[in-house]
């Protein structure tokens, strides 16, 4: 019997390592010069993908330079791509191909560079315009109202509009998020000195993303319009079938407190806007009432009316004096006087729970802690100039408005006349841009710098906006 000899198996030999250098194929196509963009691709995916481009004769670069003609990116973000890119500020970005990746899985099928097609290219289109100055360029639009010039002439309405009616919804059933994203956006637009004409010029415009087109049931909001009913409130009669102002009056079940009585009293008057001119007689009639008090009272309209409003829904002053801790108790002699005047119709007053101990607060609150009091005021169509703005056939001679008064001490001024102007997308942006970007807390209460870890002292709001960084924006430019 013979054995056959047992032979052992030879090691493959391995294959010799080139010191760290990357060995790159026969380039077939010198015209071509491709980058694929490592931004949402990843790295192991952008290696496999280069690797496969260079095994088919393809130049691939591992940096963005002039050199390169095609661009590749699976972003599918157009805007965030262009700003990317203009950002690396290569020469040659105007003449090359930025495309989407299904230009290289082609290319790759084919074994060449297919023709460039316009379903592959990424575009960066600025708005074509009607006749008109040429606009800044839509890149240029901040993220950051206060970084946004926004006048009252709305380029845009016809968008603003059925944004605002979203946020309405949104706000009423207490869902954050859609109503910001909504208000975001209709901000944006309000900026803009040019009028969108199709979507696809607000590609490039910050706060303007794919929103949802599922829209929540639409519950009415008649009921909220009323001063001193909330949307819990509103929510709450709209549940047990209640559908008209008659209804919940008749309803004996229902108790209303001080303010919605007078709400409901008032509602013809304080449901309809008030104008500047009503504005303006209001102002006299505070300022009279308050230098009769105090000679060294500072009294400012703020809100709307401050922001260059024709019409707003009430009238926002902040009164004070220069001589700090005499503010205190000033607001409850200003209602004594009005109430002496026989023009007092609704007061509801709150005192002052401000204390600097407290401060900085990592969380804005919707009101500030300063003394203030909602009023609804006799308004007489002979202080006004011009007449009131009240309903045709009204021949009462008079109409009732509401009114709110803030009274900060002096050196916390600048800070309640910022917030309190308005508007409210621009102070939340405002907000924000001081935490994220300058590592800083504002409210209507002070400004604090984490970093140095101290209150800055403002007397006007040019100082605020200084020690933000920002450029000084007028309150008529704060229209967001």
């Amino acid at each position: 019997m013979f054995h056959t000899p047992i032979v052992p198996r030879a090691r493959k030999r391995s294959r010799p390592v080139d010191a760290g250098v990357s060995r790159r194929e026969e380039v077939k196509f010198e015209d071509v010069r491709l980058y694929l963009v490592e931004r949402k691709m990843g790295h192991s995916r952008r290696s496999f993908l280069t690797q496969l481009a260079r095994s088919k004769g393809f130049a691939v670069e591992d940096v963005l330079s002039n050199e390169v003609t095609h661009v590749v990116s699976e972003d599918s973000t157009a805007s965030s791509l262009w700003n990317w890119l203009k950002e690396c500020a290569p020469k040659n970005l105007p003449n090359m191909h930025v495309l989407d990746i299904s230009w290289f899985t082609d290319s790759m099928r084919e074994g060449r560079p297919v023709a460039v097609e316009t379903r592959h290219l990424i575009q960066d289109t600025l708005p074509t315009l009607p006749e008109g100055p040429t606009p800044t360029a839509v890149a240029t639009v901040s993220q950051y109202a206060c970084q946004r010039r926004t006048t009252t002439e709305n380029n845009n309405k016809i968008f603003t509009d059925a944004f605002e009616v979203l946020v309405e919804i949104y706000e009423f059933n207490e869902i954050e998020g859609p109503c910001l994203a909504f208000r975001r956006a209709a901000s944006v637009l309000k900026s803009l000195p040019w009028a969108v004409q199709c979507l696809g010029d607000t590609h490039n415009l910050p706060c303007l993303g794919e929103h949802t087109k599922a829209i929540m049931e639409v519950r009415p909001t008649l009921f909220t319009s009323v001063f001193g009913v909330g949307p819990k409130t509103a929510e709450k009669w709209y549940r047990r079938g209640l559908r008209s102002f008659s209804e919940i009056l008749a309803d004996r079940s229902i108790r209303l407190n001080r303010m919605q009585q007078s709400g409901f009293q008032h509602y013809g008057d304080i449901s309809r806007a008030v104008s500047k001119a009503e504005a303006l007689a209001l102002r006299n009639i505070i300022d009279e009432a308050v230098h009769a008090i105090t000679p060294d009272a500072v009294l400012a309209l703020t809100g709307g009316f401050r922001r260059g409003k024709e019409f707003g829904h009430d009238v926002d002053f902040i009164v004070t004096t220069t001589e700090m801790g005499k503010e205190e108790g000033l607001l409850p002699r200003i209602i004594d006087k009005l109430t002496k005047e026989g023009i007092l119709l609704y007061c509801d007053y709150q005192a002052s729970t401000f204390d600097i101990s407290k401060l900085p607060s990592r969380r804005f609150e919707a009101m500030d802690h300063f003394a203030k009091c909602f009023l609804i005021l006799r308004l007489e169509d002979s202080q006004v100039g011009g007449g009131l703005h009240i309903a045709e056939g009204d021949i009462r001679g008079w109409r009732a408005v509401r009114v709110d008064l803030v009274s900060p001490p002096m050196d916390r001024y600048a800070f309640a006349l910022l917030g309190w102007s308005g508007s409210r997308q621009f102070e939340r942006d405002l907000r924000r841009f001081a935490r994220m970007e300058r590592h800083m807390l504002l409210d209507n209460h002070a400004l604090y710098d984490k970093t140095k870890k101290e209150f800055l002292a403002a007397t006007t709001e040019k100082d605020i906006f200084a020690h933000l960084g920002l450029e000084y924006i007028e309150p008529w430019q704060r229209n967001a």
